[in-house]
C-alpha cells in the first residue's frame, strides 16, 4: 500500500456532509504513471478518483464453412459518465491511501455496467466484421478500480492531469 502526500485539494463547493470529499480514503486504483508529487504546480495539487470497471471481452463469430472466429477486446467503462471505451491493456491495480480526495460516485451499478460493456463489444464487432448472426459475447476478468486525475493550480489557470497517460487539459472556469 502506498500513501500519497498530504497535499490538499482545491476547495470544492460542497456542504460539510458531502460524502464525495474525503480527508483520507483507501482505494483500489489503476496504477498511475504520474504521481501526485511529479505534477508541476504553483499552488495545490488535488486528487479526483473516477470509478472504472474493466472487462476482458471475447466476441465469438459463427462462420458457416469455417471454424468460429474469436475476437478479443478490453472494455474500460467510465462508470461516472456511462462511457465504454476500448483499452489497449487490462490494467494493473494497486491499493493507495489518498489524502483530500474527491471520490466521484458511480452513476451505474455493476449490472448496468455489464450491459453497457456487452453493447459496446457488439457494436465494435459489427464495425469490424460482416455478420450473419449476432456474435456470442463473453465478459470476463472484471476489475473495479478508480482512475486518478490530478488537479493542479498554475499561474496560467488550473489544469487536470490524467495520472495514467500524463495528458493535461485546462480546467474549465
Amino acid at each position: 500500500m502506498t500513501t500519497d502526500g498530504d497535499r490538499s485539494i482545491p476547495s470544492v463547493p460542497a456542504g460539510d456532509d458531502d460524502q464525495r470529499v474525503r480527508e483520507r480514503a483507501t482505494l483500489d486504483v489503476i496504477a498511475p504513471a504520474i504521481s501526485r508529487d511529479e505534477v508541476t504546480a504553483t499552488g495545490r495539487v488535488g486528487a479526483v478518483a473516477y470509478p472504472y470497471l474493466v472487462y476482458r471481452a471475447t466476441a465469438t463469430i459463427s462462420r458457416r464453412f469455417l471454424g468460429d472466429r474469436d475476437t478479443e477486446y478490453v472494455v474500460s467503462l467510465d462508470r461516472a459518465r456511462r462511457l465504454p471505451l476500448r483499452a489497449d491493456i487490462h490494467p494493473e491495480t494497486t491499493t493507495r491511501t489518498l489524502a483530500d480526495v474527491l471520490v466521484v460516485p458511480p452513476a451505474v451499478d455493476r449490472e448496468q455496467s455489464r450491459a453497457l460493456a456487452r453493447d459496446a463489444v457488439f457494436k465494435w464487432t459489427l464495425r469490424s466484421y460482416s455478420l450473419g448472426a449476432a456474435p456470442e459475447i463473453e465478459l470476463s476478468a472484471p476489475v473495479a478500480a478508480h482512475k486518478l486525475f490530478w488537479l493542479a493550480t498554475r499561474d496560467g489557470g488550473d489544469v487536470i492531469v490524467d495520472s495514467v497517460t500524463g495528458d493535461e487539459r485546462p480546467l474549465a472556469p
